[in-house]
């Protein structure tokens, strides 16, 4: 693992400090163990990047889609053959458990081997012409350098979803991962350096919290970026729509969500329940589409909490992610301890009931925060309208179908949904009826690299993944061919 670690970024085929010499650190937050320290780029890095990138690209846009195919492939294959090194870097520097991490560099890796496909599959169209002497053509063509601004929950699942159709469509990129986890960012650049790619194809922009928005601003500002992909919240996606407005780039957002989780009285409350625990404890609650607000019919409503209490006392075993016998490890910083506290705090003093979790969170240590079982939620509470990121289970009654469709559809967000029922019929209501980019039925786990990942409303622009998330990064010309 420690051949991973890096103290210095890549950019332009080369691994260079920053030019002011600074740096911050990277720390497990499961420990607090310094991981490394690692340059803080400006202004002069990003500068370099660009033009780094522009030169990659008009070498690798003349590639041909085979080509690109099987350098692609060749990713694919040596994220897999370093799978246990990456996922301890992963753990080490996020804190989920080793085998969530594991199972994250497999879903990277994922992206690699679909887009490496989809790469040859990339067609133009003939289209019906009504004059007989024209002929009508489309063929798609990449859209240039991308920038891709990826998040600290999912830092390798993220990157490779921006990354993987960017090198298929014919694009060089510029990555700028979190503050928190750049390691494994820098990781992935070795496998690149490795592969011995062009220069500049894939360059990494490490930078703290405090320089984020210098060179965040400078990537939307700059008009040799094409494209920007940026997963993270909702107000920074709003901050990088108004900077990319100026020389009107195209953008891939996937923002916040608020995601509603409803069960009928007619499901299949073993199966709901244990979809609710793994959506909501999985990387501790810090993922865009956990269940955030749980609503359940009023029949089933004590019978699936008392079965819930008894499976998350059973199954969630809070500690370092590195511990085998870890389920779930800590909160990313205090910072995040404390929003969740706070949402908390707020929902008891209005009356929330506790079912669970009540001891724990008065001693909380670090940042581990325990499960935690709520009930009684209503509108008057900042949880129900806020995306928790946290391991905080938010229970609201409900009685009715279509009043619960319109409080589910009560929020900005529009990105995941879950409905559990057997009612054919009622999926198909709710399928019609909720204002959400996807929806899983009867079952959690809705990522996948071969479906259009993304929301409506405030939670984004535009899809990853499937055939939909390689033409995100590549422009449509049209041929009128005079015969």
């Amino acid at each position: 693992m420690k051949q991973f670690i890096k103290d210095k970024t890549f950019i332009n085929g080369q691994w260079i400090e920053s030019s002011n010499g600074q740096k911050f650190l990277v720390k497990n937050p499961a420990t607090g163990e310094i991981l490394a320290e690692v340059p803080c780029c400006g202004e002069i890095e990003t500068d370099l990047a660009i033009e780094g990138a522009k030169k990659a690209q008009k070498i690798w846009e003349k590639t041909t889609a085979s080509e690109r195919s099987e350098v692609i492939l060749e990713i694919y294959s040596n994220i897999l053959k370093k799978k246990d090194d990456l996922a301890e870097i992963l753990t080490r520097e996020q804190g989920k458990p080793l085998s969530e991490a594991k199972g994250e560099i497999e879903f990277a890796a994922s992206f690699f081997k679909w887009f490496a496909e989809e790469a040859r599959r990339s067609y133009g169209k003939t289209i019906p012409s009504a004059q007989k002497n024209c002929r009508y053509l489309t063929v798609k063509k990449p859209i240039g350098v991308c920038a891709a601004i990826t998040p600290w929950n999912f830092p390798i699942g993220m990157l490779a979803r921006k990354i993987a159709p960017a090198l298929a469509a014919g694009c060089s990129v510029i990555i700028k991962p979190a503050e928190q986890t750049p390691l494994i960012s820098l990781a992935f650049a070795q496998i690149i350096d490795d592969l011995k790619l062009i220069p500049g194809l894939v360059n990494i922009l490490t930078t703290d919290n405090e320089t984020t928005p210098v060179v965040g601003k400078l990537l939307c500002l700059s008009s040799d970026i094409r494209l920007i992909s940026f997963t993270g919240s909702t107000d920074t996606g709003k901050w990088i729509y108004r900077h990319s407005s100026e020389n009107i780039k195209k953008l891939s957002l996937e923002l916040g969500g608020n995601a509603p989780f409803i069960v009928f009285d007619d499901a299949d409350i073993s199966l709901a329940v244990q979809g609710l625990i793994n959506s909501r404890f999985r990387n501790a609650g810090q993922t865009c589409v956990s269940a955030n607000r749980i609503f359940i019919h009023k029949d089933i409503h004590d019978k699936f909490i008392a079965e819930l209490k008894d499976k998350v006392k059973k199954q969630i075993k809070v500690g370092n992610g590195l511990d085998k016998e870890t389920t779930m490890g800590p909160l990313i910083d205090e910072k995040a301890v404390e929003k969740v506290r706070n949402l908390l705090d707020d929902a008891l003093a209005k009356k929330a009931v506790i079912e669970l979790g009540k001891e724990d969170i008065r001693d909380i240590k670090g940042q581990f925060f325990p499960p935690v079982i709520l009930s009684g939620i209503t509108p008057k509470m900042d949880i129900y309208h806020q995306e928790i990121f946290g391991p905080v289970i938010s229970i609201i009654k409900f009685s009715e179908e279509n009043a619960v469709v319109d409080e589910a559809n009560d929020t900005k967000s529009g990105l995941a949904s879950y409905i559990y029922t057997n009612d054919i019929k009622r999926v198909s209501r709710l399928s019609d009826g909720l204002a959400y980019g996807m929806i899983g039925v009867n079952y959690h786990a809705i990522s996948a690299p071969e479906i259009p990942f993304g929301g409506v409303k405030e939670s984004g622009l535009g899809r990853e993944g499937g055939d939909i998330g390689l033409e995100e990064y590549q422009d449509i010309q049209y041929i009128c061919l005079g015969i």
